[in-house]
């Protein structure tokens, strides 16, 4: 398949080493001519897990240098959400007469950009690769996730086989015909463990141990879950059983809950968040994508989400410049002053 990948990234730039390194044509846009330049010098060198490899760069070249006459068969978005919202119209006229757009951000990208650009170009997906750059054109990958691709009519496809036999020369991919239902799974926990670790400015251990954060961990999870059982959507097991033991429309405490928040912890309670690292250098948050987002399907489904519209409000004013991360904010998104 001839593949396009936009955002060299984490994400993007160890897909594309990877996929380079099997011979395969693959073309990077970036976001100017300087960073396609620098790619172009120094090439893209992997570490970790999945083995090291150091490959050239090939073509890679500003977006806007892809002009009308390039056609590919598909086009992996892996920039951040709002710039994915940005320049998918544009990358849909890059696509040949059956290709295919391959959002993989956190949160509704995929849902938002099939509305608009329609379920026939857009197969959706989400990412459980680990991944960190270093510099430009310089990645570890962190674990042995996968990319998960689905239709978001909620079927099994042809092109979703296609995209998974294609990609899978790089890194594991997986189908699922619940790709709708995969991406609220994780959707849950970036609304709870990751953006209010971003606003404590604490790893999920360290906030969840204050009452202030396991309350609002617990507010943030069933408003969102909420939601998600109120669109119709049917999250599935991923890292745990999306719908908590006993849950009725909010928790039920006890043992068997504990546990549960336990394999959360298990796996995410010691992890710097993503978001937190965004907020530290600077760079725009995916808060509107995540508890945004979730907030705006309340609206229209009748469900009340104070939690997490306090948590957009609050990484906002971060952002701002009004608010700094830390413990004290906790309870000042629950509405506690402070």
């Amino acid at each position: 398949m001839r593949t396009l990948i936009v955002g060299v990234g984490a994400l993007g730039g160890l897909i594309a080493a990877r996929l380079r390194a099997t011979g395969s044509p693959v073309w990077l846009a970036t976001r100017d001519a300087g960073s396609a330049a620098r790619l172009q010098t120094s090439g893209l060198r992997v570490t970790g897990v999945g083995g090291a490899l150091a490959v050239e760069a090939a073509e890679v070249a500003p977006v806007e240098a892809y002009a009308a006459r390039d056609r590919f068969d598909l086009i992996v978005l892996a920039t951040k959400a709002q710039d994915a919202i940005d320049v998918a119209p544009a990358l849909v006229r890059l696509l040949g007469p059956a290709g295919t757009l391959l959002p993989i951000q956190n949160g509704g990208v995929s849902q938002i950009l099939a509305d608009q650009l329609g379920q026939d170009r857009v197969l959706g997906g989400i990412s459980n690769l680990g991944a960190t750059m270093a510099t430009p054109g310089v990645y570890e990958q962190r674990n042995a996730g996968h990319l998960l691709v689905g239709e978001l009519a909620g079927r099994e496809s042809e092109r979703a086989a296609r995209v998974r036999d294609w990609l899978g020369r790089a890194v594991e991919v997986r189908v699922t015909p619940n790709l709708r239902g995969a991406v609220w799974s994780k959707l849950l926990l970036n609304c709870s463990v990751t953006t209010i670790g971003a606003i404590a400015g604490r790893t999920m251990r360290e906030y969840i141990a204050a009452p202030d954060g396991r309350e609002l961990f617990e507010r943030a999870y069933d408003e969102a879950l909420s939601v998600a059982l109120a669109t119709g959507a049917r999250p599935e097991r991923m890292l745990v059983d999306p719908v908590p033991p006993g849950w009725s429309g909010r928790r039920l405490p006890g043992v068997a809950h504990d546990a549960w928040v336990g394999q959360i912890l298990g796996a995410y309670g010691d992890l710097k968040p993503s978001m937190l690292q965004d907020l530290e250098r600077g760079r725009t948050t995916e808060i509107d994508f995540i508890n945004g987002y979730v907030a705006g399907l309340a609206r229209a489904s009748g469900v009340p989400t104070p939690a997490n519209a306090a948590i957009v409000e609050t990484v906002h004013a971060i952002t701002r410049g009004q608010l700094v991360p830390g413990p004290t904010l906790l309870g000042r998104a629950l509405g506690r002053g402070g």
